[in-house]
């Protein structure tokens, strides 16, 4: 794609990509162009059939050629009635089919990407690409592409007539209007420039809000109403400057442009007076026409200029789309494995991997879990556990060493087959804005209303569902706002349960609930980890005493393996600090 200088006035490979999601609607489209022919001839003919009323049917009082030319002026006026309805209705019927397409691969594009992208983006810019600068777009149909067109074949049509009918008053008109043509192109060049800023102030208007109301909890908290309050007005009041640099460019062109028409009409009596006063070669008809012909010559002009603002802000919203569009942010999918069931061996050999160049997190990690086995990965904050994770749903690919599944590298699998495979529940739940089965099911249709009930029974938590109103059909609202924590993590595992995962994965699934909740959890926990091979990631060491292994990190690398009593043998090593650290803290709390 080509790239949009700021201040170039149009960027004309921007253009033809827009208008390529027009193939499917081919006969709208030449439709919408037909149109906008049609009004320029129609328009054409108006103020000829007003120069022959002034010149033959009123001075000889010729009724019945005038009742002809009213007649003639009557069926113009409707032809344009009715071409103006469709086009009208045609462009902007074309641009939404238009967008509605742009929409849904712009949003399968998204849904795609892989998770190293959305840690470096802004939602609520994505947002805004995703509805209103799409939105946008539409303009570019129902205000900017036809109505140009339009206007551009009304004034090369009344240019030709103008030809034809005087070429000295022409002339005279053609004086004026490279003066005009002038300010318009530096009309465009500026708006172009001040669109750009509107965008982006309106992306950072969006990305302000959402993350404020998001995080209003926190806001209050520490009182940092008054503080977000001026960060809003500020951005705010950039938007607003923003804005008026467009009004202030239509405030200063729109009234030169008017200031042209009457100068220009003001020539044409003058030039037009002299020579009817001096011979027959003109007439009064003509220069009435003439006075028509430049009104709908340079409104054209006038108007071309606004719509060219609808046409230029479209423009810049379709630039900021195709560069997300464009953008190559993949998990690499070339495996061709796709097994309906893993063993579930897991091997990591000499793994290593960073976020940020040459700045590696997991150091060369080795380790293997068994098919069945739960192994156990306890650490410091920032010691790698949950990358472990991250990697081995690909979420991020690795820098060097193996995974393997099953003997296979993870590369070589399907990547959907391969997260089929894989439940995650995470210490922060996720939870839609819909109902408590949706949020189990995902609406996967294999797994039906019936599966999840006998799945919840068998993990304890079908009574905690059918307490709260319309049970499984309650609505938990946005993120889940509904229910507690503890809730949510029970949600959470039994969304993981009825997908029947090869590989389970709890990443601090436990922590920072109630005694109640947490009671249930391990329960759920020692059903679903049986016959499967289960990776714990937790930060209370007395939730993984039972592991089959567990593997302690620090600092990307794994520097102790073992079953729980056998790490506590050395009295010097790090899960007995760790453990001695939370068992004296654990102590103190209940004191």
């Amino acid at each position: 794609m080509n790239k949009n200088k700021t201040g170039t006035a149009f960027d004309f490979g921007l253009f033809k990509r827009v208008l390529a999601f027009t193939s499917p609607y081919k006969k709208t489209y030449y439709f919408v162009l037909f149109s906008a022919i049609a009004l320029a001839t129609l328009g054409m003919l108006r103020p000829h059939l007003l120069g022959l009323i002034v010149d033959n049917a009123l001075p000889d009082s010729n009724k019945e050629q005038l009742v002809e030319l009213i007649v003639w002026m009557i069926a113009v006026l409707l032809g344009e009635v009715v071409f103006q309805l469709s086009f009208i209705y045609f462009a902007n019927w074309l641009g939404q089919e238009v967008i509605r397409d742009i929409r849904v691969k712009l949003f399968d594009h998204m849904i795609n990407f892989k998770k190293q992208y959305f840690d470096k983006s802004a939602v609520g810019r994505l947002v805004t690409r995703a509805v209103s600068d799409i939105e946008t777009i539409a303009s570019i149909f129902s205000q900017g592409l036809f109505m140009i067109l339009s206007d551009l074949l009304k004034m090369l049509a009344v240019l030709i007539f103008m030809f034809y009918k005087s070429w000295e008053l022409t002339l005279i008109v053609l004086t004026v209007l490279p003066f005009i043509f002038y300010a318009t192109r530096v009309f465009q060049k500026k708006m172009k420039i001040a669109f750009e800023e509107v965008r982006t102030q309106v992306s950072n208007l969006n990305s302000f809000v959402q993350e404020r109301l998001t995080g209003m909890k926190i806001v209050h908290i520490f009182n940092r109403e008054r503080k977000e309050y001026e960060k809003f007005k500020n951005i705010n009041d950039k938007h607003k400057v923003a804005w008026n640099k467009t009004v202030l460019y239509n405030s200063i062109f729109f009234p030169i442009a008017e200031m042209s028409v009457s100068v220009t009409i003001g020539l044409l009596v003058w030039y037009g007076g002299l020579r009817i006063a001096e011979s027959d070669t003109l007439t009064l008809g003509i220069i009435v026409a003439f006075t028509e012909y430049v009104r709908l010559l340079f409104s054209p002009l006038r108007q071309i200029a606004d719509k060219f603002n609808s046409l230029q802000m479209g423009m810049v919203a379709a630039n900021r789309v195709f560069k997300i569009l464009d953008t190559e942010s993949y998990i690499p999918n070339k495996g061709k494995l796709q097994p309906k069931h893993l063993n579930g061996k897991i091997e990591f050999k000499d793994v290593r991997f960073s976020y940020v160049e040459n700045e590696e997190v997991l150091k060369g990690i080795s380790f293997e879990a068994k098919p069945g086995e739960t192994i156990a990965i306890v650490g410091a904050t920032g010691a790698g556990k949950s990358t472990v994770i991250n990697l081995l749903t690909r979420f991020y690919d690795i820098n060097g060493g193996k995974i393997l599944i099953d003997g296979e590298e993870i590369k070589n699998y399907e990547l959907k087959a391969l997260r089929s495979q894989i439940a995650v529940v995470l210490q922060d739940v996720f939870l839609f804005a819909e109902s408590i089965l949706y949020n189990i099911t995902l609406h996967d249709e294999n797994i039906t209303k019936e599966d999840v009930i006998e799945a919840a029974k068998s993990i304890g938590v079908h009574d905690f569902i059918m307490s709260l109103p319309n049970g499984y059909e309650y609505n938990v609202k946005e993120r889940g706002a509904m229910l507690s924590s503890g809730q949510r993590q029970l949600i959470a595992f039994l969304r993981a349960y009825v997908c029947k995962p090869s590989i389970l994965i709890l990443d601090e699934a436990t922590s920072s609930i109630d005694s109640y909740s947490e009671q249930l959890i391990q329960n759920a926990t020692d059903h679903i980890t049986k016959d499967r091979t289960s990776i714990i990631i937790a930060h209370r060491l007395a939730t993984v005493k039972n592991a089959d292994k567990i593997i302690v990190m620090d600092k990307g690398q794994i520097i102790e393996t073992g079953t729980h009593l056998d790490l506590l043998k050395d009295p010097k090593g790090y899960y007995t600090k760790l453990y001695k650290a939370q068992f004296e803290s654990d102590t103190q709390e209940v004191a």
